[in-house]
């Protein structure tokens, strides 16, 4: 059923930062294959976006690695922990969701796992199953279970008292959450991104408090975003969406930058080591191509992968039309005069989320129609049948004016 230990090992710890404790996994992952008895390897997401990209895909990977071993793969759905806000990593309160965005963003965050994890030998869990049933007593009793000068160790609590930024007492709440969620799914390993490290730990006392195994708390690396500077973030507008159209993905990989590759290699493909020593021996462009073939075959085929490697090519160096260009439909009764807000028309047609994104796509120089380049966020445009819209340098759309 299960590798042997050496075999497990290089594979969960790929990527890996730091396993607490390493020595408790070994013997784990022996009495596992002793007793032939697969280890719960846990993993809680908060669904407060709707969609996920290939940073906080990473330990989502390293859940299939487990699951792909042999293991109970255990995803906690933190629909009542989103609500309160994970406060890891930020600088400030995070404005709190209601329940009702957390089951929309969950149902997106399901189709979207479906494309890494198993999802029918996946053990699904929402936290709202035992944490609506607490009493004000059982919260009072698992408050009573850290100390204020312990949670004070938090590296992002501690910068915010010191800086005088506020901290609401529901955040001290949060990892208690996290770590009450790995007694009641008894989980042998947990698996976060670093800056989960403090949660994790309180998963392990939290068991200990309940005579039970601790787990072994296993982080991965947070992932930079394409500009190469900051944790990717869809609100940044610095990251790769696995739901995104594989052209997209490809171009997105084509912007990173050099000195990233073999973190991108490592962390966002399934490649060997032994395939990323090799390639990045390569010419940077080169490799470049094979890295963004390597992600978008992780979450489509090889086929299309080749494919819409081809039709960079013939877009950008070539500096030709793509081959199939989508038609951008506009209604004549939605817009004066065949005059239309530029901002509307990038919004309402799927090139961007938010008014905010498609301003600053525009004041970046990123929007073209018919080759003119349009810089003002508050501008008007005339449009006309056969027009066509650039966005960004992948992006292309055939204007037609209906009645």
């Amino acid at each position: 059923m299960f590798k042997g230990i050496d075999k497990q090992l290089n594979i969960i710890k790929r990527g890996t930062i730091e396993i607490v404790r390493e020595e408790e996994l070994i013997e784990k992952l022996q009495r596992s294959i002793k007793t032939n008895t697969p280890l719960r390897a846990k993993l809680g997401l908060d669904p407060t976006a709707p969609d996920i990209h290939i940073g906080n895909a990473v330990p989502i990977h390293k859940l299939r690695n487990f699951q792909e071993l042999g293991h109970t793969a255990v995803l906690i759905i933190g629909d009542y922990t989103a609500i309160v806000g994970d406060p890891s990593g930020v600088n400030k309160t995070r404005p709190q969701l209601s329940h009702e965005d957390i089951m929309k963003n969950t149902k997106t965050y399901l189709d979207q796992i479906g494309k890494i994890l198993d999802i029918d030998k996946t053990e699904i869990r929402y936290n709202s199953e035992w944490f609506k049933e607490m009493r004000f007593t059982d919260v009072i009793t698992l408050a009573s279970k850290m100390t204020v000068a312990r949670m004070m160790e938090r590296d992002d609590f501690s910068k915010r008292y010191s800086s005088g930024v506020p901290i609401s007492l529901h955040e001290f709440i949060y990892p208690l959450m996290q770590g009450y969620d790995s007694i009641m799914v008894k989980s042998d390993i947990e698996i976060g991104g670093t800056d989960q490290i403090f949660s994790l730990l309180v998963g392990r006392d939290l068991q200990r408090d309940k005579n039970i195994e601790p787990q072994v708390a296993l982080t991965t690396p947070l992932l930079e975003g394409i500009d190469g500077n900051k944790k990717m973030s869809k609100s940044l507008g610095n990251y790769i969406g696995i739901y995104e159209e594989p052209k997209e993905i490809f171009g997105k990989t084509m912007r990173i930058g050099d000195d990233l590759m073999r973190k991108y290699f490592e962390l966002a493909t399934d490649m060997t080591m032994e395939g990323i020593d090799s390639t990045l021996k390569e010419h940077p462009r080169q490799a470049k191509i094979v890295l963004g073939k390597a992600i978008v075959s992780r979450y489509y085929n090889e086929e299309i992968a080749r494919e819409v490697a081809k039709e960079f090519d013939r877009v950008f160096k070539e500096h030709k039309l793509p081959d199939n260009i989508d038609k951008l439909e506009i209604s004549a009764s939605t817009s004066t005069s065949h005059k239309i807000w530029l901002v509307k028309l990038l919004v309402d047609h799927g090139f961007a989320s938010t008014n905010g994104e498609a301003r600053r796509l525009i004041s970046q120089g990123g929007v073209s129609i018919d080759n003119h380049k349009y810089t003002d966020p508050a501008q008007e445009v005339d449009i006309k049948s056969g027009m066509i819209l650039k966005v960004g340098k992948r992006r292309f759309a055939e204007i037609v004016i209906t009645q």
